[in-house]
């Protein structure tokens, strides 16, 4: 019988992510009412916002019918509508907490979240019992479960109702012990655009673990938005990392430059973005400081109003727009990007030892951001778990202009960094043939809230110390 009168509380289990639940249930001489998923007092109460899109019921005639262990690839919602169960869960996921058990009785006034990848399996305590569970994706032979046996010594489940005179299946009896059980993976990460500077960091961040997928745009075009959609199982995915975008910001002023920057950073966002808001994937968006007009006296926070001067940098405030619908996002903002590959630092190096004497831009400031510190700051948001939403990520330290990085370089490649001349953009600009986009002159990015979270990144200069040592290794 379910017990009357309880408040909404959710408590942790010892098994990270399944939480249960105490429902508030309102009876009278009629029977009993029970709202058993209200999804805006829930989140309230602590519970997660998985999105279900399928409910299931499963009906037990008698005493003592035993289900499980069964590890699935979503997550699910479980209460009883009658009777009684007893709920056994194991983590059967990959990590620490493998073999983790928990159990309770559960009857109406109860209920559990049980996330992807921890087995779950109950016995019933009472005849005509239905027990009923909302999950996040619908069924599929494809997807990929794990299983544990019923009886298994190690995590010796004590069933109330011993199993040789409880109700199972042919299949479950058949389950493997846990010394057995293949670990269910994590949901999948994706890497987009996993050639450029950035996508080769990544690749040195996450390496070849197994639930990382790297892909270029022969792999995946975000062109092609009516292929996007079944390209992938997607609700195997739990973090796409767009590292892809048109970053030729003078190309984009021109005719094909500008249809090009709007079909990678805006049409082709906007189709990633609706993939990752149906299948509850987060987004990894990379922005740019191109999105202001550099016209703030002072570092721009993530708070400021965007004024994008050129077409590039259009692009991006309208991609940034896009991606902030999705639930569960992250906006990363950064500048002065020097990774592998050509980059104003080797192009600096390489002008020094051929003895060019350059002019240098001296009216823009900003900080050197190194894709290493990229990814890192990437990966700290994504498994922090911290709020979704826009973050600065850019080097630390003191902001520089460009023709101080360029003295920098000079001087740490030997070289005398007198041979290094400041002028204003206008001037380096003068007498150009091409078209030529507008760059904001304050490309400074406050830190704040990033550090807030607890990642705080390398200082610019010393970053820089290092990677010009490593060009003259």
């Amino acid at each position: 019988m379910a017990r009357f009168g309880k408040a909404l509380e959710v408590r942790q289990t010892p098994i990270p992510g399944l939480l249960i639940a105490d429902l508030p249930v309102h009876g009278d001489n009629r029977g009993w009412f029970k709202e058993n998923w209200q999804r805006e007092k829930m989140l309230a109460a602590g519970l997660p916002d998985f999105g279900p899109v399928q409910n299931n019921v499963s009906f037990n005639d008698a005493a003592g019918t035993t289900r499980g262990i069964h590890a699935e690839p979503w997550d699910k919602w479980i209460s009883v509508a009658t009777g009684r169960v007893f709920g056994a869960w194991v983590d059967l996921r990959a990590g620490e907490s493998f073999g983790t058990v928990f159990t309770a009785e559960i009857d109406a006034s109860t209920a559990i979240f049980v996330p992807r990848g921890v087995g779950n399996s109950f016995q019933t305590l009472e005849p005509n019992t239905a027990y009923s569970y909302l999950v996040n994706d619908h069924w599929s032979p494809n997807a990929e479960y794990s299983f544990l046996n019923l009886a298994d010594e190690t995590v010796a489940v004590p069933w109330p109702i011993p199993l040789d005179r409880a109700e199972l299946s042919d299949k479950d009896r058949a389950h493997p012990r846990l010394a057995d059980v293949v670990p269910l993976a994590p949901r999948k990460v994706l890497v987009l655009g996993a050639n450029g500077q950035l996508g080769q960091a990544l690749r040195a961040s996450y390496g070849d673990a197994a639930h990382v997928e790297y892909a270029t745009r022969a792999d995946l075009d975000l062109a092609d938005t009516a292929a996007l959609v079944t390209a992938r199982r997607w609700r195997d995915y739990g973090t796409i990392v767009n590292a892809a975008a048109h970053t030729k910001v003078d190309v984009a002023e021109t005719a094909e430059g500008r249809a090009d920057a709007w079909a990678a950073n805006v049409t082709g966002v906007a189709a990633l973005a609706a993939v990752a808001a149906a299948n509850g994937i987060t987004l990894v968006h990379v922005s740019s400081d191109y999105v202001f007009d550099g016209s703030k006296d002072g570092a721009y926070t993530e708070a400021d109003a965007i004024a994008p001067l050129g077409v590039y940098g259009q692009t991006k405030a309208a991609g940034d727009a896009i991606v902030a619908t999705v639930p569960n996002h992250y906006i990363v903002r950064t500048s002065w990007v020097i990774g592998v590959g050509a980059n104003f630092v080797r192009t600096m190096a390489s002008l020094a030892g051929r003895g060019i004497d350059p002019k240098v831009v001296a009216d823009q400031s900003g900080r050197l951001t190194f894709t290493e510190d990229i990814a890192a700051g990437i990966r700290h948001l994504v498994e922090s778990g911290a709020a979704s939403g826009v973050y600065n990520l850019s080097g630390g330290g003191e902001p520089t202009t460009w023709a101080q990085v360029a003295k920098a370089v000079y001087e740490l490649s030997g070289h005398d960094p007198a041979r290094v001349t400041p002028v204003t953009t206008a001037e380096y600009y003068a007498g150009n043939a091409g078209p030529i986009a507008p760059r904001p002159h304050n490309s400074v990015l406050d830190l704040g809230k990033l550090q807030a979270t607890g990642f705080v990144p390398a200082d610019a200069r010393e970053r820089l110390h290092a990677y010009v040592a490593a060009l003259g290794a």
